[in-house]
């Protein structure tokens, strides 16, 4: 009776924890569901682990080609942070194929046409979005390394023979048989073994331990893959198609996983007791080896995996960036030049729209801080979107597809010892280099070109430069300081501006996209402003005046009081 009553109490206990763990479970269910439904199209709030965002770029790293957006070009359009403000993706698979996305434009409108189909799928059925995304939860993130940089790793894994842990366990078999004849003896051989097997366990397993990450990662992928495949998702229909072929290719990984990974889900008293049956037995490193040489034969179909539920998760992560903007619009593709309306640079938070319209190259004019390089940002960045996520920022968008470089956030590399300069007229030749290897039309944009040598120097070499960019499958926009190009380049490009308002002692900048050349210049007049001393500014402008005037340079001769206090203060 005693002993019925332990059992219904053991009973009752079990049974309570376990609906304690169901409902919290089912809480935290819907406590993630409701956070990500929030969270779609609103900017990533997202905090990285240290070292992670160095693992970002490995899947892009790994499939890149010749026209993907180069690092200089990245770089001056800082999409970095474009990406950071993208990134609501739940797993690092998803996170790496959009940065993968990003960088690489496509050239055709097919597959541009399928993503915005998955997209608007995303958009419109917020139901199934959801359960994906938790799905895509589960999976999870790889931490401070790429997945890719453990497949990496495992290539520098020796090959090991399991024979001796094969022959550990029949001696093992060999002492249990001896305890039967001599119990003794058979006793402490076992123990001895024992001691043997343990220490190891313990130490080999300690060297296996960071690879278990990958193992870990795949399976949970094929299992993500599963869950997919019984969805109802019409869009996604090729991908589910793959997705069911490529998981029956693990078979004989998840005969070895049961094993290798049967811990990876927490402490039940069931996975302590395997734990020590492997310290004993060996047998999650006799089934590691193996899982090793399987990983090893199917690293095609583990990347082809790992790309398709990247890509379906990066291109919600996409539409929700989409959903956030203020405005956006669909690109049209023709290969009649460039036609923007209401474009604008979406990191900023009151964006000022302007339209473009060209069929060749914009020389760009006008003052400092007018917002020429800005300008010049948004469309360029806006054109990467239109080929890469489908997206634009602005109320129409039409061009060719373009293969896109800039030249334009550039700095000394003090690192190889070049200066300014040296790195300048780099980024500017592999412009010309792709603009002359005919493979894709180009889109360029440089800003001040050649700023890092004098004047004379600067306007007679960028005016060649800029001039043999003129040619058919090229469209590039310059913002240049010389108002000079304006009219050496008057024939073969179209100038725009932008300019400033001053008023009671005050600037302003509209930053309204301007037809024509500049006509003012306002960096003395800044000076003024910002509350340098007025003699200083009276006597800039009248060296400016006296240069424009007769080409020369001559500093002015002005007597009296300012003078002297001038002589004094020396």
């Amino acid at each position: 009776m005693e002993s019925l009553i332990l059992l219904s109490v053991l009973a009752a206990v079990g049974l309570l924890i376990f609906l304690m763990q169901s409902f919290h479970e089912k809480r935290r269910i819907s406590w993630e569901k409701e956070r990500i439904r929030k969270a779609f199209g609103q900017p990533s709030q997202r905090q990285y682990e240290p070292g992670e965002a160095e693992g970002i770029p490995r899947y892009f790293e790994k499939h890149k080609d010749s026209l993907c957006l180069d690092d200089i070009t990245w770089n001056d359009l800082d999409l970095d942070t474009v990406f950071w403000r993208m990134n609501t993706t739940e797993s690092s698979a998803g996170q790496e194929y959009l940065y993968y996305m990003l960088r690489t434009p496509l050239l055709q409108e097919q597959e541009l046409l399928r993503r915005e189909r998955q997209m608007r799928f995303w958009m419109e059925q917020e139901q199934q979005r959801l359960k994906v995304q938790l799905c895509f939860q589960k999976l999870g993130r790889t931490g401070r390394y790429s997945l890719y940089d453990y497949l990496d790793f495992l290539d520098g894994l020796e090959e090991r023979s399991v024979i001796r842990h094969i022959l550990a366990d029949l001696l093992l078999l060999a002492a249990v048989g001896m305890l039967f004849v001599s119990p003794r003896y058979g006793l402490l051989v076992l123990v001895g073994l024992l001691c043997w097997n343990i220490s190891t366990y313990l130490k080999e397993k300690s060297t296996i331990e960071p690879y278990l990450i990958s193992f870990r990662y795949v399976f949970r992928a094929l299992a993500l893959a599963e869950e997919l495949c019984r969805e109802k998702m019409e869009p996604f229909a090729g991908e589910l198609e793959r997705l069911a072929v490529l998981k029956k290719r693990f078979g004989a990984m998840k005969k070895s996983a049961v094993f290798v990974l049967g811990n990876m889900g927490g402490g039940s008293p069931l996975q302590v007791a395997a734990d020590y049956l492997n310290m004993v037995l060996h047998l999650d490193l006799i089934a590691f080896h193996q899982m090793v040489k399987q990983l090893r034969a199917h690293e095609r179909d583990i990347d082809e995996l790992l790309g398709i539920v990247g890509r379906m998760e990066a291109l919600i992560a996409a539409a929700g960036w989409r959903r956030g903007l203020s405005s956006w619009c669909e690109p049209q593709f023709s290969n009649d030049g460039l036609s923007v309306c209401g474009l604008y640079h979406p990191l900023l938070l009151h964006p000022v729209e302007n339209d473009i319209f060209t069929k060749r190259g914009v020389l760009l004019t006008g003052s400092n801080a007018s917002g020429k390089s800005t300008f010049l940002k948004a469309a360029a960045l806006n054109a990467i979107l239109a080929q890469t996520v489908h997206t634009c920022c602005a109320t129409e968008y039409r061009g060719a597809f373009f293969r896109i470089l800039t030249s334009m956030a550039l700095r000394d590399d003090l690192e190889n010892g070049e200066s300014y300069y040296i790195v300048e007229i780099k980024s500017v030749r592999r412009i010309l280099e792709a603009a002359g290897d005919g493979v894709a039309p180009v889109l360029c944009f440089v800003d001040e070109v050649l700023r890092g040598t004098n004047t004379v120097e600067r306007i007679a070499a960028s005016s060649q430069i800029l001039k043999s960019l003129n040619r058919p499958g090229v469209l590039c926009f310059a913002a240049t300081h010389d108002l000079e190009l304006a009219a050496l380049l008057e024939q073969s490009y179209d100038n725009y501006h932008f300019e400033e308002e001053v008023a009671e002692g005050d600037i302003r900048f509209p930053y309204r996209l301007q037809h024509g050349p500049a006509v003012t210049r306002n960096a003395i007049r800044l000076l003024s402003v910002m509350g340098y001393d007025e003699g200083i500014v009276r006597r800039a402008e009248k060296m400016a005046s006296r240069f424009l005037e007769t080409g020369l340079w001559e500093m002015p001769d002005e007597t009296g009081q300012e003078e002297k206090e001038e002589v004094c203060w020396k």
